[in-house]
């Protein structure tokens, strides 16, 4: 394998920077270069890049080749980091977002002082949502959906790690089963972002992870949160509550879809950045 430069901190980050802004490309090297090689600041900083062995810099250019094709560091490491626990992740599943542990954190704090909820993530990718709600809400009965045998076999790994109890179950979210009074709480992130999107999104993202866990069509952009909301509103126990992670295009258009479907005190809330990112309903 040819070396490019990889002596020094300055041509490793640089050699991103048609991929990335400076400050992301100096992130995901410096994550690399922890996490993978045990470098701590002073060493990545000074010449610890040039005392690495021969075998040690053919496995850092191997990394660095898989990055320079715009494959997210998360699948290069094998792990996303998500509210204090390490997921694991790879092809075919989605990488956990820190929109999605906001949710994550909503859903906690209207659980605090509640025990033994029955607790449904629909399309569960990772686990992130589930296996975090398993951990964290108390004596919590947590089952997880996916269609990916990718994910559901991601999702157990997860669970397994962390220590926790999820049942995961192979489900299609747009043919739900006959379910009444049966959930606490359920939670969803479906794919929300329309196709024509696509464009001005990032390589990593469209080139690399699941399509089916991210876009929908352009003529049905709410396809999987109508099919979620009518099966809630009946598969939910009296006063149990629906939490979404949303496109904020289509937030007005949703609350009004949920408001016919016969949910009450719809609200939605903003993310860490401002926008429009989540729905909470109850029944």
């Amino acid at each position: 394998m040819a070396y490019q430069s990889i002596d020094t901190w300055m041509s490793l980050w640089r050699r991103l920077t048609p991929l990335y802004d400076e400050g992301e490309a100096k992130a995901v090297v410096r994550m690399v270069l922890e996490s993978k090689f045990g470098m701590s600041t002073a060493d990545i900083y000074t010449d610890g890049i040039a005392k690495l062995t021969d075998k040690a810099r053919r496995e850092l250019e191997g990394i660095m080749q898989r990055l320079e094709k715009a494959e997210p560091v998360q699948y290069v490491l094998g792990y996303a980091d998500f509210l204090g626990h390490r997921f694991a992740v790879g092809k075919g599943v989605l990488i956990p977002r820190p929109e999605t542990a906001e949710l994550c954190e909503q859903i906690i704090r209207d659980a605090e002082g509640c025990s033994g909820a029955d607790i449904l993530d629909i399309g569960t990718g990772s686990g992130c949502i589930a296996v975090t709600l398993a951990y964290e809400v108390a004596e919590a009965a947590v089952t997880a959906w996916d269609i990916s045998p990718a994910a559901i076999i991601c999702c157990e790994e997860n669970a397994r790690r962390a220590g926790v109890m999820v049942d995961v179950v192979q489900q299609n979210a747009l043919t739900p089963p006959d379910d009444h009074d049966r959930w606490d709480i359920i939670v969803s992130n479906p794919p929300y972002i329309c196709e024509r999107e696509r464009e001005s999104m990032h390589a990593n993202v469209t080139g690399h992870e699941p399509e089916e866990a991210l876009f929908v069509s352009d003529d049905d952009p709410l396809l999987f949160y109508n099919a979620i909301s009518l099966y809630a509103i009946h598969a939910l126990k009296p006063d149990g509550a629906l939490y979404f992670e949303i496109n904020p295009r289509y937030a007005e258009a949703l609350l009004s879809l949920m408001r016919q479907i016969g949910f009450s005190n719809v609200t939605l809330t903003h993310d860490s950045f401002g926008k429009q990112r989540f729905v909470k309903a109850t029944r």
